[in-house]
């Protein structure tokens, strides 16, 4: 999906369309509706990056924010330097779900076979996918996945009233790499004999998989593009990224992934975690973080009863001030899926931490999922 966050919240706020939007404010950047007493005309007044004093992130940004040099997960105090004029609204992720919801089905009613990835992006089979319009002896694949692709996206818009972007490929880490190249609203062919044309050129960073340290490896070895990474020697990619990872890197460079499109797959675990705008203090901020932390614990287990799964592990997460990072367990002798019994195992998880520091993150996690009644 394009800019799903924010496109999402276009079709909410519609005057907005064509201005830098970005998504990652609290509660206290919703738009406030004001009326004119004497004209009785409402107006939509909406919070300034510029006017941010806090250490939240960018969840996603329009393109128009994205031309001014800001996006996903930069700091929104660094992005106000950078575009203090843009618009900001806070997550709203609810609604978000609910369009997740809506894109899948409609393409799930053309090409069933679909590996969820998240809440804006899914791989798609098209293997023997075809429209009723479609010849029967027609033997040029290609041509089919591009009438469906097209299908895929004229469905996901009535679904949803929103564009995304498709590529149509021989594999996964293609297709991945493809889908980035036409945004927004692109519909991308590559097929293997158009790897070196289309992929090779890019930085080798696009491909999925090769990490800022990689790359960075990479570029010690003179190693720019995906195209130099596939001309690089086996041998060589071997001896600085190990046998596993440099081999991997010379198939992935060839645009080769044998990788299935995983129709099931079962979460390891389902959790919730929040930054806080400033440090919190155990005892001084106890009514907040305690609010909070009841917050975090009721929408696991929302995203438990809504999945169809409950949990036996339940976890917490702290970093603190000094970015400190600590973890706590407790398990269940059953699992649960029920809110107030996760808040009581997660305060017990609390409360074998010292609190000494202030707290700049906190987390919930529910791990050991299966079917409620197991």
């Amino acid at each position: 999906m394009d800019a799903f966050y924010a496109s999402v919240e276009l079709l909410r706020y519609p005057d907005l369309k064509g201005k830098a939007v970005v998504i990652g404010g609290g509660r206290r950047h919703q738009p406030v509706e004001r009326v004119d007493p004497v004209t009785g005309v409402a107006t939509r007044i909406y919070s300034l990056l510029g006017g941010y004093q806090g250490r939240g992130v960018i969840t996603t940004a329009t393109y128009e924010a994205r031309a001014l040099g800001v996006g996903s997960a930069m700091g929104l105090m660094k992005a106000a330097q950078r575009a203090p004029d843009a618009i900001l609204l806070p997550t709203d992720f609810d609604r978000y779900r609910t369009y997740s919801r809506r894109f899948k089905e409609a393409v799930r009613a053309i090409a069933p076979r679909i590996e969820d990835r998240g809440i804006d992006e899914i791989y798609v089979d098209l293997t023997g996918v075809a429209l009723p319009e479609h010849d029967a002896a027609d033997d040029d694949p290609w041509w089919r996945a591009r009438d469906v692709a097209k299908a895929l996206k004229a469905a996901v818009r009535e679904a949803t009233g929103l564009s995304c972007s498709i590529a149509v490929a021989p594999n996964k880490l293609v297709a991945k790499i493809a889908s980035e190249l036409d945004k927004p609203d692109g519909l991308t062919i590559v097929r293997d004999a158009d790897i070196p044309t289309v992929i090779w050129p890019l930085p080798a960073r696009r491909i999925n998989g090769i990490g800022p340290k990689a790359a960075t490896k990479l570029e010690a070895l003179g190693i720019h593009t995906i195209g130099e990474l596939a001309q690089a020697p086996a041998t060589l990619l071997v001896m600085h990224f190990g046998p596993h990872y440099g081999a991997w890197l010379a198939d992935a460079a060839q645009g080769r992934d044998d990788r299935p499109v995983e129709t099931e797959s079962e979460p390891k675990s389902i959790s919730r975690e929040t930054t806080f705008e400033r440090d919190l203090h155990a005892k001084h901020d106890r009514a907040e973080l305690s609010r909070v932390f009841t917050d975090l614990c009721a929408h696991v287990a929302a995203d438990l009863v809504r999945k169809g799964y409950a949990g036996r592990t339940i976890g917490i997460k702290l970093r603190f001030d000094d970015f400190r990072t600590v973890t706590r367990d407790h398990t269940l002798e059953m699992p649960t899926q029920d809110a107030a019994t996760i808040r009581r195992a997660a305060g017990e998880c609390l409360k074998r931490v010292a609190l000494t520091r202030r707290l700049r993150l906190l987390g919930v996690r529910i791990g050991s999922l299966g079917s409620p009644g197991r």
